[in-house]
């Protein structure tokens, strides 16, 4: 790659503001159509946020930590950074697809690069049915919800809940119970990225579920049908040394 063009998105954060204003007199920053690379100043939610923006501009993403843990981003500094992004190592995300039937009716989809999650909305647990690629494989899940988790989303929520961590480029899903009550030694399973993962409510007009795809949450579902879409590809940049398939490895032997 030659000398890339940038252009720098920020939190909201002080801190994010000061950067951006640092790393825009030094680099220069144009507009985000004109851009060759995306470098995003925040933490691993602002790189979330900025990789749903990209769906329509399909630009790379590098970004720089200005959180807590920087799960999805790369070192802060102002030093080096073009030949940080011209030597950077790329991991292509293809996002979930969520589609929800809710009560009153609505359909509505949206897209996840780390999960999409059930759960439930009232003190009472919810009640699921769960079927791949049209065959019932559970008839009834009794708990707090499920997730269906990619690789890049494994080390978050879905290992939170004691779900598998997917090693990058694995094609592999992860399907994980939330505080499951019965059954009880149900632990989830690892399903071929190619599935397609239906979930119906059971009682839910008294047991409400909502949806959630990392930031879309929509309430009162009766079925959602999840599935990975290959047809959409996002690119996240990476400094080699801690590129985010090293990142997933290294989360496997922390104590």
């Amino acid at each position: 790659m030659s000398k890339p063009k940038i252009a720098f998105l920020a939190a909201p954060t002080d801190v994010a503001q000061q950067s951006l204003a640092a790393l825009s007199s030094r680099y220069g920053s144009v507009p985000i159509e004109a851009a060759d690379v995306i470098v995003s100043l925040g933490g691993d939610g602002f790189t979330l946020h900025t990789l749903h923006g990209m769906l329509h501009w399909k630009k790379p993403v590098f970004g720089l930590n200005l959180g807590t843990y920087g799960f999805l981003c790369n070192e802060y500094s102002e030093n080096d950074l073009i030949d940080r992004i011209v030597l950077s190592h790329s991991v292509v995300l293809h996002p979930l697809e969520m589609e929800s039937h809710s009560h009153d009716g609505s359909v509505k989809k949206a897209f996840a690069f780390n999960e999409v999650s059930m759960l439930r909305q009232t003190r009472q647990a919810a009640k699921l049915r769960i079927s791949v690629d049209g065959i019932e494989r559970l008839a009834e899940l009794n708990g707090d919800g499920v997730l269906v988790s990619t690789a890049a989303g494994s080390t978050g929520y879905n290992l939170s809940v004691h779900g598998p961590i997917i090693p990058v480029g694995t094609p592999l899903l992860a399907l994980t119970p939330i505080s499951p009550f019965r059954p009880r030694r149900w632990r989830g399973a690892l399903l071929p990225s190619k599935s397609i993962i239906h979930v119906d409510v059971q009682d839910y007009d008294k047991r409400p579920v909502s949806a959630v795809a990392d930031f879309t949450e929509v309430r009162d579902v009766k079925s959602v049908s999840i599935k990975k879409v290959f047809e959409i590809s996002l690119t996240l940049l990476f400094d080699p040394k801690r590129n985010l398939a090293e990142k997933v490895i290294q989360e496997q032997f922390l104590e």
